[in-house]
């Protein structure tokens, strides 16, 4: 019996193959799909005015307060913080992950990739308000602008109408900050994986070929770790773009999608209304994982 069963699998690859995948195809299908279809339904759905409840008679009308300058700019505000902590990650991963990857071996490569993972193994909350206390009006970044004499340079950045605010903490330049802390691990590591894998022979015969250092990286280097890269921002950019305790603990109080979400959903008990504004991470991400997706980033993953 076991013997005809084995025989009948390894004949037929194609329902061998089938089975393999059923149980994590039909987990994606029915409770990761599931709960988008309840999403997407829900938003067509609205708040009685009256009674409070939900009027599940399908409507727009949600997906027109979905629309307004309020929760578009929470929306644009939201993906600008996700862009800009995306290019930082790789201004400042980069130079590492070569480093990593490039320079170091042994003992010296293994202290500097633990460098990079003991972040991720203390608690989330606890990283964060050790920022916020870190980064307060009397905190440890304050006084180090003060020792060197440069709290009117700390004064005047706090004073610019964007990034600003009464202190690093409560200013949209600290929320960067503390973005960039949490998810720069998530950029490193698959830069430096695609670092590895750039093969030295390319390199040696750029420089032998004249090519200055600039050259190389430009016409070489760059092309071949951009699938690394684009597999890092995924991590940066989707956490980034969801994450609502960051903004909630550190910066103005000024909303993100997470945040709008989540008070919608919890304090406001508006389900359809945070439905739609759910699914604009949903469509962001989708639209960002098409591009990457064309740049290899997959394939790095």
């Amino acid at each position: 019996m076991i013997r005809s069963l084995s025989t009948y699998l390894y004949t037929r690859r194609r329902f061998r193959l089938a089975l393999l995948l059923a149980l994590p195809v039909g987990w994606l299908v029915v409770v990761y799909g599931g709960s988008l279809g309840s999403l997407l339904l829900n938003s067509f759905f609205k708040i009685d005015s009256f009674s409070g409840t939900i009027d599940r008679s399908p409507t727009l009308e949600t997906w027109r307060q979905v629309f307004t300058d309020a929760n578009m700019a929470v929306a644009g505000r939201t993906i600008g913080m996700a862009t800009a902590v995306t290019i930082a990650s790789v201004l400042i991963g980069f130079p590492l992950a070569y480093r990593i990857a490039r320079y170091t071996s042994g003992r010296t490569k293994t202290a500097l990739v633990l460098a990079v993972l003991i972040p991720l193994w203390s608690s989330y909350l606890v990283r964060v308000y050790a920022w916020k206390l870190l980064l307060a009006s009397e905190g440890v970044a304050a006084w180090a602008f003060n020792i060197v004499g440069a709290s009117s340079v700390l004064n005047w950045i706090l004073a610019l109408p964007i990034v600003g605010g009464p202190s690093l903490s409560t200013s949209s330049l600290g929320q960067f900050i503390v973005f960039t802390y949490i998810w720069l691990p998530y950029m490193v590591l698959p830069m430096q994986a695609a670092v590895e894998r750039l093969p030295e022979s390319l390199l040696e015969a750029s420089a032998d070929l004249g090519a200055s250092p600039a050259t190389t990286f430009r016409q070489i280097t760059w092309p071949l770790i951009l699938p690394g890269v684009a597999a890092g921002s995924i991590f940066t950019f989707s956490l980034t773009l969801g994450d609502y305790i960051i903004p909630t603990i550190i910066g103005d109080s000024s909303p993100f999608i997470g945040l709008a979400i989540y008070s919608q959903q919890g304090v406001a008990g508006n389900l359809p209304l945070a439905a739609a504004l759910a699914i604009i991470p949903v469509m962001v991400m989708g639209l960002y994982l098409t591009g990457a997706r064309k740049l290899g980033a997959f394939e790095a993953l």
